[in-house]
Parts: C-alpha cells; structure tokens; sequence
C-alpha cells in the first residue's frame, strides 16, 4: 500500500458534507485498504467558519474555496454546495489544477454536464456524481458500466423522496395535498420553500442526467417537460384506486419506438398497482429501467439524506482515488448517438380525463364522438350524475399528447361540458 495520502477537499460541508468528512475519519483505514493508498482531508470550504462542526480540525476551515482548489496538491474536489455557481467555476479550476471532482450536483451538471465533461477530458481528470441522483441508490455507474453493453429503452423512476412521501400520505390517508405537505415539513423531509420538489424541478434535473447517459445523447434540463403534483387532489386518487392505480411524480426518460429520437419528462401519472413502482412508500426511490438484453430491472433505496448521500459520493471517491493511482481514468461523457429530443406532443400514453358535465340525455354520445374526431380511442367510461349536473371520466386507449389536447380544447367548447377537472397520464402499462 502507498504511504503517502491522496488528498482531498470538500466543497460544503452542510447536511450531506458533514457526513462525508465523518465517514472518511471514522472509515479511514477500510477506506484506505479498498483504495490501496489513505486519504487525507486536506481543507473543507465553507461559507460560517464559526459554527462548530464536530468532529473537523477547524485548522482546515476557510471561506476561500478557490484557493483550496488552486492549491496543486490536491488529488479529489468533493463538490457539495449545490447550484451553478460558483460550482460551475469551482469544478474547472479543480480540473485545472490537477484534481479530479466528485459531486452531487444535479442541477448543475443537468445545465452544463456536457461542458464539464469536456473540461474534464481535456485535464485528463475523472468527473463522477452518483449523488446527483437517486441518493444512495447506486444508479449512475450501472447504467453507463454495467450496462454499457446493452440497449436502454425507457427509464421511469421516482426520484425525489419529498413529493412521494406526500403522495403516498394522501393516497394512505386521505389527506389532501397541503395536509400532506405540512406532515411532510414537520418530519423534515420538505423544505421551508418545497417549490423546487413539488413543482418537479428536482426531478427534471435528474432526468436530464438519466436520460443522457441512458441514451449515449445529450439531454440538458431545458428539454425536459416538468410539470408538478400540487394539483393532484383526494379526488384524483379516489378515481386511481377505482382502475386499481395508485398516483406516484415520475420521471421518465424513453427511447421512440423507430429509434430515432428520445424523450424526457417529469409529471403525476397513475400506474396500477401490480407495477414495482406503486409499491415504493414514504420518502424512498426507485427506479424501473427496461432494455433489449438485461429486460427489466428497478433500483430501490432511500434517495436523500445525509447518510445515503454521503454513502454515494464515498462509492464515487474511492473509484476515482484507485483510477488516480492506477494513472486512469473512468468513463466518461457518452454522447456520440446525439439523438434529437422530442417534445410531449409525440409521446403515446394512456389518459385518465375527468370532466364536469350536464346530467342529461346525450352529452355521452357528444362527448364520444369528439374524442373520435380526433383519433382518441376510448377505452372505458365511468357516468355520475345528481340534481342536474354530472361527473364524467374517460379513461383512453394509447393516444399522443397533441391528440388529447386537440380532444380537450373541442370538449371544452361544448355547452354541455362544465368543466375538465383533471387530466393525469397512466404509465406502466
């Protein structure tokens, strides 16, 4: 075993920070056997020097996270402030300067993987961030290693712990959405602002990551369409449970069925419960992946957290730590399919359409034949009706997102059709 310590600097030291340096101090010598040299905090980057951190020598605290990345001796920058900058800037200098970067930064890597890709390969540097998604669940190196050799056709998953322990309470329960938002915020797993997961933007983040190494293409957050779980009411479950559906935010990532294009989207959608996905509770993940050879194959486990993170970026720091002194590196960017993302309107999915409807003779036939006139099968029909007024829901074969709009803009120009009360995907099928 080498003597003479890899060293290392953190960038961050907040909830999954603190970890990372704990595990690499009481971890110090498992860590230094499966590597087959030790490793050393060289200096931890932070914006409160003061506030105590157990546990961490203060001598290696400073405020000057460029300077500890221009340092040069440094072997390993591990990023975990989040955001665009001055992570962006921070990355490439460490590349710059000799060092290799594991992060866990989604957003960040969604916006500009490519360019930090490239940054990385021309310093001849290892660029990993197993983190960035799912959490502890190992997820990126299978899909860009172990299944290097094979053919990704669609990647579906619950990434984001918050809105599934959400919608879980309120498929469990009962409870309506701000209800299970509250519960949520007490037990810690939302933030104060909940924006960035329930309106869906954590998740689009990881499904660029996903669906750019699923597919060898470069898919940036821009190309994903987002939309969030805040309209998702008591009443969207009663009519999934009534399909033997539950309702769960996804992030799905697929390959057309020519080959020729890929499309990446996050959105509530039902899936019935006989899918593995339904069956994934509280605030864990999982993640569905179907390809030509392996066939299907789902990673489960908690996705967030201090801990689970920390276990990730770890994993990722002794793989590049042993590439360091083997004087390799790992895979990197994959891009050379470059195949064109599509937009929503040529997905093909199945839609569960609930409308608010006059309860009188004739407004199903009316409602059938719009559907027809645009080339919308449908495949069952449920009809409720009381003092004049009426619920309708419509549950559609496979149609295109541009056909079910064209469907629900003419049902709305109906004078026998009050409303749309909801509009949800079912996946799974």
């Amino acid at each position: 075993m080498r003597t003479r310590p890899l060293k290392v600097a953190l960038l961050g030291c907040g909830v999954v920070g603190s970890e990372v340096a704990r595990i690499m101090t009481t971890h110090a010598d498992d860590l230094a056997a499966r590597i087959g040299a030790p490793v050393e905090l060289a200096g931890v980057a932070v914006r409160r020097p003061t506030k105590v951190r157990a546990g961490i020598d203060p001598a290696l605290i400073t405020t000057d996270a460029t300077a500890l990345v221009k340092r040069g001796d440094i072997d390993v920058v591990v990023e975990v402030i989040g955001g665009i900058e001055p992570a962006r800037t921070l990355i490439t200098t460490a590349f710059e300067h000799g060092a290799s970067v594991v992060s866990a930064n989604k957003a960040l890597l969604a916006q500009d993987g490519a360019a930090l890709h490239a940054a990385a390969e021309e310093q001849g540097k290892d660029l990993y961030y197993e983190a960035a998604v799912a959490g502890a669940i190992p997820l990126i190196r299978p899909l860009r290693e172990s299944l290097a050799g094979d053919k990704i056709n669609r990647v579906m998953g619950i990434v984001n712990g918050t809105t599934n322990f959400i919608l879980d309470k309120m498929d469990s329960t009962g409870a309506g959405y701000q209800e299970a938002l509250d519960e949520a915020t007490a037990l810690g797993y939302a933030e104060a602002d909940p924006t960035a997961d329930v309106e869906g933007f954590d998740a689009a983040a990881k499904a660029a990551i996903l669906a750019g190494i699923a597919f060898h293409t470069r898919v940036r957050l821009d190309d994903v369409y987002r939309e969030g779980m805040i309209e998702v009411t008591a009443s969207d479950f009663a009519s999934a449970k009534a399909m033997d559906c539950t309702i769960k935010l996804l992030a799905i990532c697929e390959r057309a069925a020519d080959g020729g294009s890929v499309t990446a989207r996050v959105h509530p959608a039902m899936i019935p419960l006989s899918h593995p996905l339904a069956s994934v509770r509280g605030a864990y993940n999982a993640v569905f992946v179907e390809s030509d050879a392996a066939g299907q194959l789902m990673f489960y486990g908690p996705g967030a957290g201090g801990a689970p993170t920390a276990s990730a970026v770890l994993g990722d720091l002794v793989a590049v730590c042993r590439n360091k002194l083997s004087g390799s590196t790992g895979p990197g960017d994959s891009a050379y399919a470059q195949l064109p993302v599509s937009s929503l309107d040529e997905v093909v999915t199945r839609y569960h359409i609930s409308l608010d409807v006059a309860d009188k003779p004739g407004v199903l036939a009316q409602v059938a034949t719009v559907f027809a006139e645009h080339g919308v099968s449908i495949d069952t029909v449920r009809q409720q009706g009381k003092d004049g007024e009426a619920s309708l829901v419509v549950v559609t074969h496979r149609a295109s997102d541009a056909s079910l709009n064209g469907t629900v803009e003419a049902l709305r120009s109906l004078d026998t059709v009050r409303g749309v009360a909801s509009i949800m995907r079912v996946e799974g099928e």
